[in-house]
């Protein structure tokens, strides 16, 4: 199989090199060039991958290197970069052609930008795609969204990008999406919880080692889970978290903060009528936490919070 990749940051670089490794042909292309001579090298440094990727010079190199009906993967930040390159290729691709589009992009976008391209007789899917670089590296879990005929075409590509049994198609259009967006709302209620709890212990009369407390975690109680597991390496590496930033990233604070997953989730919960306390509780951590004293109770628990995205997500969260 052979399919067109487009954006080669710190997921797609990680997703295009398991591609290789599990026999698929990728043309890609991405806008800067660092990360292309950074694939570069791995893939001159592997065994496995047979050299079956091509670097595109530009999108209608990407396209004409493809056999129809195309199939192209869109690994791009969420919103207008997405919809910008989607414009970009729409004059580019035929009738049948397939868009894969893995980034986090709100559902309701995906409805409509599979509304407009059927027009033109282009196929378009959504896929959540949840594990971070590491994941998207070794296997990740893909949450897939499309009609029933087009994940057949793609099954074979999504067995390749998802690690063992962790890929489903889950219905129609924004399926997948959807999935994902609650998804991170999830993970946001489970990490505050975990940071709260931490900083509970923390300032008790008792000094816990939390590299072995959390590793007690992680066998066989009923909180063990990836996020204790990570939380553990932070530890490991930093056992008072000491260069870890008290300040949550969630793309800005306050007023300037933009809207993501979580937003998109507690505006739909409203909607749909369901209390989703702990998720709305999780993001005004998040907004505030700018506004938290660092060597304070709270701020270890932000610290926590921090740390754990920056081991499953490679966000930057040292202090600056």
């Amino acid at each position: 199989m052979k399919i067109g990749y487009i954006g080669l940051g710190r997921m797609g670089k990680n997703m295009v090199l398991r591609l290789l490794e599990q026999g698929i042909e990728v043309v890609a292309w991405n806008r800067s060039p660092e990360p292309i001579e950074d694939i570069k090298n791995q893939i001159s440094k592997s065994k496995n991958t047979d050299q079956k990727l091509k670097i595109a010079n530009d999108l209608e190199e990407l396209v004409n290197s493809l056999e129809k009906p195309r199939v192209i993967w869109l690994m791009l930040p969420a919103g207008g970069v997405t919809d910008q390159f989607i414009g970009k290729l729409l004059p580019l691709l035929s009738a049948g052609d397939l868009l894969i589009d893995g980034a986090n992009s709100f559902y309701k976008d995906t409805l409509r930008r599979s509304s407009e391209l059927l027009k033109s007789g282009i196929h378009f899917m959504d896929i959540g795609v949840s594990g971070g670089p590491a994941g998207a590296r070794s296997g990740a879990c893909l949450m897939i969204g499309g009609s029933s005929e087009d994940f057949e075409k793609i099954k074979d590509l999504a067995k390749a990008a998802g690690a063992p049994g962790a890929y489903q198609h889950l219905g129609a259009q924004g399926s997948g999406h959807l999935a994902k967006m609650v998804h991170n709302a999830i993970e946001y209620g489970m990490m505050e919880s975990l940071g709260e709890g931490l900083a509970i212990l923390k300032h008790s009369e008792f000094k816990y080692d939390f590299s072995r407390l959390l590793d007690l975690y992680n066998h066989k109680s009923v909180i063990e889970s990836r996020l204790v597991g990570w939380a553990k390496e932070a530890f490991d590496e930093d056992p008072n978290l000491s260069d870890i930033s008290s300040i949550i990233g969630s793309g800005g604070a306050g007023k300037e903060r933009i809207k993501a997953e979580g937003d998109w989730t507690i505006e739909l919960a409203q909607k749909l009528g369901v209390d989703a306390p702990s998720i709305e509780a999780s993001m005004k951590v998040r907004s505030d936490s700018s506004n938290v004293e660092e060597s304070s109770p709270n701020g270890f628990r932000n610290k926590v919070v921090s740390a754990l995205r920056g081991k499953f997500g490679a966000h930057a969260v040292k202090k600056s």
